[in-house]
């Protein structure tokens, strides 16, 4: 069954085949190379002071015959003065299954939220809202199996549910088959030539929460995490989250200009066996980006995350609020320097304050386009 929704912006909604130009003799390359430089550290920051090496990706992919697909993509980062090497993609995915449906297995990116099946590289600012670096660890990845099945519907709608193991949620190995499941649902369309939209709704079950408190938390000090980049430094057992996306291009020409709002809501309730009702972690964001010319783009975005830290059989509250305010150059799809000032408000973290980051970014090789 063929599947064709339009989406206004620089791709479409839903690519339901790989590229043709690929094959397994000629696999597609491409390597994203990621630097930045920050004035300043900050509350749950992914990007420490200084120069640093940021999110840069090195990803191998092709079809393997008319039945399967496989990517690979291995991350370099930077954390505490030392670079470290990630493998964040190892997956096969089927295409040609019937009535929509596809399945994925290996390593890869949850389908929850927005962001989250994103790679950074796609986003408009240089650091993830502070919501799911403390939630998600800027992007939650782990090993397992998903099924998506793309609906029979005039309008995009997409159903998705996977299985992980979870051991990048609960940061050690555990016991149990499977740690980790999500159910997710995305529902979008063209209101005109000139408008779409997207909402969506996913619900993650972590049955490895209480892991995470096998021992007390002796050090009672309320500053500032630094964190890396996947760790997931608030738990919940129910992670829900609401996520929705409005394009605006005039005549449906997104390259010379765009507007685009997005926003979601994350709720993350039983940190762990010790809490109650008043114990959970909720935060979220609103950004807008508009690119007013060709090669330039100035983005927006506020936020905010309520967080429970555990200590043992108890929690401390945390609050942070964050303003990001960002101006992109971006001479190509392939290349862009941004210019970034974060604002952060809290009494709860030591390292909250302003910084400015300056980031570039070069992509060599092929490079598909992005989703909605």
């Amino acid at each position: 069954m063929k599947h064709n929704f339009r989406m206004i912006g620089a791709c479409a909604l839903i690519i339901t085949s790989t590229s043709a130009s690929a094959n397994e003799f000629n696999p597609d390359i491409s390597l994203v190379l990621d630097g930045v430089y920050k004035t300043n550290d900050t509350a749950l920051q992914n990007a420490e002071k200084g120069f640093s090496l940021g999110h840069t990706e090195l990803t191998v992919e092709a079809p393997v015959d008319d039945l399967f697909h496989g990517r690979l993509t291995a991350v370099l980062e930077d954390h505490e003065g030392e670079t470290e090497l990630t493998m964040e993609e190892a997956f096969l995915e089927t295409t040609a299954l019937p009535y929509g449906a596809q399945i994925k297995a290996g390593r890869f990116l949850s389908t929850i939220g927005y962001l989250n099946g994103r790679h950074t590289h796609e986003d408009n600012f240089s650091e993830r809202p502070a919501v799911y670096r403390a939630l998600l660890g800027s992007h939650y990845f782990d090993d397992g199996v998903q099924f998506n099945v793309l609906m029979p519907t005039d309008f995009y709608w997409k159903v998705s549910a996977e299985a992980f193991d979870g051991k990048q949620l609960a940061g050690q190995s555990h016991d149990k088959s499977v740690g980790v499941y999500t159910l997710s649902t995305k529902i979008g369309g063209d209101l005109n030539i000139e408008n779409s939209w997207q909402v969506g709704a996913s619900y993650l079950h972590n049955r490895l929460t209480d892991l995470e408190t096998d021992g007390e938390h002796e050090d009672h000090d309320h500053g500032g995490h630094e964190g890396h980049s996947h760790d997931v430094e608030y738990q919940g057992k129910h992670l829900y989250i609401l996520d929705a996306v409005w394009k605006w291009a005039p005549n449906g020409n997104s390259k010379e200009e765009q507007l685009t709002l997005s926003g979601e809501y994350l709720l993350a309730k039983q940190p762990n066996q010790y809490a109650s009702s008043d114990d959970f972690q909720q935060g979220w964001y609103v950004s807008s980006s508009y690119r007013f010319q060709p090669e330039w783009t100035v983005s927006a975005r506020i936020g905010q995350v309520d967080l429970s830290e555990p200590h043992g059989d108890h929690f401390h509250r945390q609050q942070l609020d964050e303003a990001n305010l960002a101006l992109t150059w971006s001479r190509s799809h392939f290349s862009l320097i941004r210019l970034m000032y974060t604002h952060q408000n809290s009494d709860d973290f030591e390292e909250e304050g302003d910084a400015v980051s300056l980031q570039y970014q070069l992509i060599l090789g092929a490079h598909g386009a992005h989703e909605f």
